[in-house]
């Protein structure tokens, strides 16, 4: 069976392009203590101890000049760009918050049932939840509403917020990251300036915390120039997610694997769904599927739509409408995805940025805050002792994950997700091995990055959308609320010229059919792909198989507001 392997074409795409020397005068930059790139809950999280620390010490508060505390969304608010499922552990919420009455933080319901089913096509047979799906007394959260309601509370602490806000470069300084440089804004499909064009600006900071989420455009081209990633392998899922509005609602939390999805070891297609209760009328459901799949004719987003029509998840939609639509990837390989270290001069990386998720557990926001706690103390110490700056002066950083929840936890599952790219027998084995042992056993299994594995033409059939219980690409692309303009220049990057298997894994692989292969042009087994970049809600996939995703102009993309 013929085969490619998406790494064989790697995009038209320069590391060094996106790091320069700081260069604007005092009069050119803007100027703060601490800038946070990344609106999501590892940014905000940052921002808020900053805040909460900084607050309490007018001293070091005056040091760090007019800004003390910035943090950067490429959003049109933080929250924007947020899908997550989402049930967290509140641990770390409450804690950040320890003055706030917990029932004032947004969340819709502490869990107290929860099931887990094995599914066939037609039927559900109920199993036992592992033990990282047993979720008694976490929250179910919109991680967007969350989000929208944590900027508040920085801003009440003095963190200036810049929303809309594209990120587009790194300064690094005599081998130390000095802060960033934003996206212009109103320039024509060819970089052309329009008449509302407006430059970028350098924006200098002591330090600089990198909370991008997911793949993370700063983060990616920071570890390539720092030479992080030689030991580390990253790994991707695919998550699409809906809400729904139904007359019944969900008393319980719902888990599910099996269908769609096929267990031969040949397709390689890994995932499973997830339905949450969001009040008394509303769900969160969607499915997570991992991006080493082998079959190019796989779309996670039909796979959502097909899932939708199993008896036992159409029961529980039946005469529900959807209200909102949105897709995401994940990091998955948890330690194994990690940097060789979680700062470098004059900055850290946080949350999904660093690839602190546990996916076994399908959990990643508690992580996330955590770990924006946590290096907001970092820097704080940093900033103190005035060795923020120095080569080694956020390695207090690196130590505090290290003996926090965030490392021990996702050291116990680190062999999990790898395993079950060997097979779905051998990784429920190695499932079972590990939980039993708390991640002793094994003892290391390499994750394979997605685009080294090869993908093959098969034969899935795209679901015939009926626009009331199952919806098409384009449709839920407006789902999305995406507002991306359509004369802006393309911030995608991939080769145009590809074989016919890869471009049709692309056009599949995009929930926003982004991806097209041109009518003609094919010779050899080669085809012409043309994007379609305002369609793009940034979920980040191309990244994964072979392209690269890049920041569009600040502002564009999804509207997540249930998500």
């Amino acid at each position: 069976m013929a085969s490619v392997h998406p790494s064989d074409f790697p995009p038209p795409f320069e590391n060094s392009d996106y790091v320069a020397r700081p260069q604007a005068g005092e009069d050119e930059r803007i100027e703060v203590g601490v800038l946070i790139v990344g609106g999501g809950p590892a940014g905000l999280a940052s921002a808020v101890r900053l805040g909460q620390l900084i607050g309490d010490d007018p001293e070091l508060a005056e040091t760090l000049g007019e800004v003390p505390i910035a943090l950067a969304e490429k959003g049109k608010a933080p929250g924007s760009h947020l899908l997550s499922g989402a049930v967290i552990n509140p641990t770390s919420l409450k804690e950040l918050f320890a003055e706030t009455d917990p029932a004032e933080i947004p969340h819709y319901w502490e869990v107290d049932k929860e099931a887990v089913y094995f599914l066939s096509k037609s039927s559900s047979f109920r199993i036992p939840p592992p033990p990282q799906l047993r979720n008694h007394h976490n929250w179910v959260i919109s991680i967007s509403q969350l989000a929208r309601w944590m900027s508040e509370k920085a801003e009440e602490l003095g963190v200036y917020l810049l929303p809309e806000t594209d990120c587009q470069q790194v300064l690094v300084d005599q081998g130390r990251v000095a802060g960033v440089i934003t996206g212009d804004k109103g320039r024509g499909k060819d970089r052309q300036e329009l008449p509302t064009f407006e430059p970028g600006m350098e924006v200098h900071a002591r330090t600089t915390v990198l909370a991008e989420g997911t793949p993370g455009h700063l983060t990616s081209v920071i570890r390539r120039h720092f030479e992080l990633d030689r030991y580390s392998i990253q790994t991707w899922e695919l998550g699409v997610k809906e809400v729904w509005e139904v007359p019944t609602g969900l008393d319980r939390l719902i888990h599910t694997t099996g269908w769609p999805l096929r267990l031969g070891k040949k397709w390689r297609e890994y995932g499973g769904s997830w339905l949450y209760p969001m009040g008394d009328d509303k769900i969160s459901l969607g499915f997570v599927v991992g991006l080493d799949y082998a079959d190019a004719t796989l779309s996670v987003h039909d796979i959502l739509q097909e899932f939708k029509t199993h008896p036992l998840i159409k029961g529980i939609l039946k005469d529900g409408r959807r209200l909102a639509w949105g897709a995401k990837t994940i990091p998955g390989s948890g330690i194994y995805g990690l940097p060789s270290r979680l700062h470098v001069p004059g900055a850290v990386f946080v949350g999904d940025s660093a690839g602190f998720v546990d996916l076994a557990a399908l959990k990643g926001v508690q992580y996330a805050i955590r770990s924006g706690m946590l290096a907001a103390d970092a820097i704080y110490e940093a900033l103190k002792a005035n060795h923020a700056s120095a080569p080694a002066g956020l390695w207090c950083y690196d130590k505090r994950i290290k003996d926090s929840p965030v490392w021990s936890d996702l050291w116990k599952v680190r062999n999990i997700r790898p395993a079950f790219q060997r097979g779905f027998a051998f990784g429920g084995m190695v499932h079972g091995m590990a939980t039993a042992s708390r991640g002793h056993f094994p003892k290391k299994i390499t994750p394979i990055r997605d685009a080294t594995e090869p993908v093959f033409l098969g034969k899935r059939t795209p679901i015939t959308a009926d626009g009331q219980l199952t919806f098409d690409k384009l449709s839920s692309v407006f789902a999305s609320g995406n507002k991306t303009r359509d004369d802006q220049p393309d911030h995608i990057r991939i080769q145009t010229r590809v074989p016919r298997i890869l471009a049709v894994a692309w056009e599949n692989m995009c929930p926003a059919k982004v991806y097209e292969i041109a009518a003609d042009g094919a010779t050899n087994g080669t085809v012409t792909v043309h994007t379609n970049p305002s369609n793009c809600v940034q979920c980040g996939a191309i990244t994964a198989k072979g392209g690269r995703l890049t920041p569009p102009e600040g502002g564009s993309g999804p509207e997540y507001t249930l998500t």
